[in-house]
């Protein structure tokens, strides 16, 4: 697994815009090399800032929205459409507004689905898809996913992995229903630590000051089961994007020169 490098940007205005040019970056390296990528979602404020940056970028159209697949990291497992649904955020943010094939958007099921309010067979229905998308050469029940994206919370919970519930934990399954999350709503759908690994470049997202002590605490050398974001981490690297006032907690010699 990598080791962690930081990018710290003035603001998250700034780090939302070079975030999105940096994943246009990635995903058309790997449509050039493989002739496909596949991005893994998140939601939250800096989530959706990053989608809406992309809306917005000069070179958006650089990529083939036709070969991208998108998953996500977390739901909130919540009827379908309903507007606190990361990817009911995403469509409005950006995804209804890019040629993407339908099929390889693979959002996570609804409360309302086939599933009906059983979050756990949600959960293992979604393992079930990442694991059909698998190629052999990806060694493992998930694809190795390009980038996959995830927000820092300000208690270091990352996807819907809070920090000492079991599914923090898990080692085995990808994929897992969440229930009794300490923030709203308390049920949710979230990917766990051995399928993060699995992906490429894992970018973790902070900005503003009520992430700075998440930052400092994950990186400070805390366990995973204490700090989640602290065991999210990329086969081939690991970036953390930061805004200046989400790393203020942070020691001198850990922080790179400032970004534009």
């Amino acid at each position: 697994m990598s080791a962690a490098e930081l990018v710290v940007h003035r603001d998250k205005d700034l780090m939302a815009q070079a975030a999105a040019a940096r994943l246009i970056t990635r995903v058309v390296d790997a449509q050039a090399a493989r002739g496909t990528a596949s991005v893994v979602l998140t939601g939250g404020r800096n989530g959706n800032g990053l989608l809406a940056a992309l809306g917005s970028a000069p070179a958006r159209d650089a990529i083939d929205w036709s070969r991208l697949d998108l998953w996500w990291g977390d739901e909130r497992f919540l009827p379908d459409g309903d507007p606190e649904r990361n990817v009911t955020q995403a469509r409005e943010a950006l995804l209804d507004r890019v040629p993407l094939d339908p099929a390889r958007v693979h959002a996570m099921p609804a409360s309302d689905g086939p599933h009906g309010a059983d979050a756990d067979a949600a959960a293992a229905a979604y393992a079930a898809e990442l694991a059909a998308a698998a190629r052999p050469e990806d060694h493992g029940p998930v694809p190795v996913f390009d980038v996959l994206m995830l927000g820092v919370g300000p208690d270091t919970h990352v996807a819907s992995l809070f920090p000492e519930l079991p599914a923090v934990r898990e080692t085995e399954r990808t994929v897992v229903g969440v229930h009794g999350a300490p923030k709203p709503p308390p049920t949710r759908i979230s990917l766990t630590l051995p399928a993060i690994r699995a992906a490429r470049e894992v970018w973790l997202l902070a900005a503003g000051e009520d992430k700075a002590e998440a930052v400092q605490i994950a990186l400070s050398g805390a366990g995973e089961v204490q700090a989640p974001a602290a065991g999210a981490r990329g086969r081939a690297r690991t970036l953390w994007l930061l805004d200046a006032a989400a790393a203020s907690g942070l020691p001198r010699d850990l922080l790179p020169p400032p970004s534009a």
